[in-house]
């Protein structure tokens, strides 16, 4: 099974930048998988990634969900985890991450009440991110938190977001670079504003001419094949290798997902 390695040739960097790897989220397929779970590990498979984002089975045993991805040569390099689950067994998250063979940890969202993120909210994460971030460090895990965009509302000098990076003692993020955008940050400052923050990213395009919010919900048809949308995609992957962020995640929420990832892999090998 081929590897897909993404490499970008530069002239304008005196030191070598390290190797860079490109995977899947594998809730871009989440509406497969509830009809075909091997057929859509194998279309994974097929398209030449054998580096995955995940944590659901999609109603299938563990265990035999694990015997697939072997099957099928497929490495979860990370893993989804619940915010309320981080509040109760610390311990069976971080077994479940041994089982898979990852080596992080990531939270996509952290609960409020409707559309009101609040400082409240903010504070009550830090510290509950700290406290497990602390725990999985001893277990050798890295822990990340999935930003939504509802993050970037104003507080003080900055935002609530700069508020979290501040007070990451024990955690890390990983940036969503559509939802970076589309809450009304530029990712690329947002890169070089916290370069050593960020440790997984997740590659989605935002279709031209969308807006964007602070609410940290849109359309999932927005989602558009990289390089075609408004998001300087080939700007953000050279940084990315520049800073040493290990992963790169397509992540691509649309019905069009099955057309839209080959075509988004094809633009990464572009580059």
């Amino acid at each position: 099974m081929k590897k897909f390695f993404i490499t970008i040739l530069t002239v304008s960097f005196a030191l070598p930048l390290c190797s860079q790897e490109i995977g899947l989220q594998l809730y871009s397929l989440r509406n497969q998988f509830k009809t075909d779970i091997e057929g859509s590990l194998k279309t994974i498979a097929d398209w030449g990634i054998d580096k995955v984002e995940g944590g659901d089975t999609y109603g299938m045993k563990e265990a035999e969900f694990q015997k697939l991805l072997e099957r099928y040569e497929i490495e979860v390099v990370g893993i989804g985890v619940d915010y309320n689950d981080l509040k109760k067994d610390l311990t069976a998250i971080a077994d479940k991450a041994d089982s898979y063979g990852a080596k992080y940890l990531m939270c996509p969202w952290i609960p409020h009440k409707g559309d009101d993120f609040t400082l409240e909210d903010t504070e009550k994460a830090i510290a509950l991110f700290n406290k497990a971030g602390a725990y999985f460090k001893t277990r050798g895990l890295s822990f990340t938190y999935h930003m939504h965009g509802y993050e970037f509302r104003p507080h003080g000098d900055g935002t609530l977001f700069d508020l979290m990076a501040e007070k990451a003692t024990d955690f890390d993020f990983e940036m969503d670079v559509y939802w970076v955008q589309h809450g009304g940050e530029d990712p690329m400052k947002l890169l070089n504003r916290y370069p050593d923050k960020f440790k997984l990213m997740h590659l989605k395009d935002m279709a031209k001419g969308l807006a964007g919010n602070d609410s940290g919900h849109e359309d999932v048809e927005t989602n558009v094949v990289l390089g075609s949308g408004q998001i300087d995609i080939a700007g953000l992957v050279k940084r990315g290798k520049e800073l040493g962020i290990e992963y790169m995640f397509i992540e691509d929420e649309s019905s069009r997902v099955l057309e839209q990832v080959p075509q988004s892999l094809k633009y990464l090998k572009g580059l």
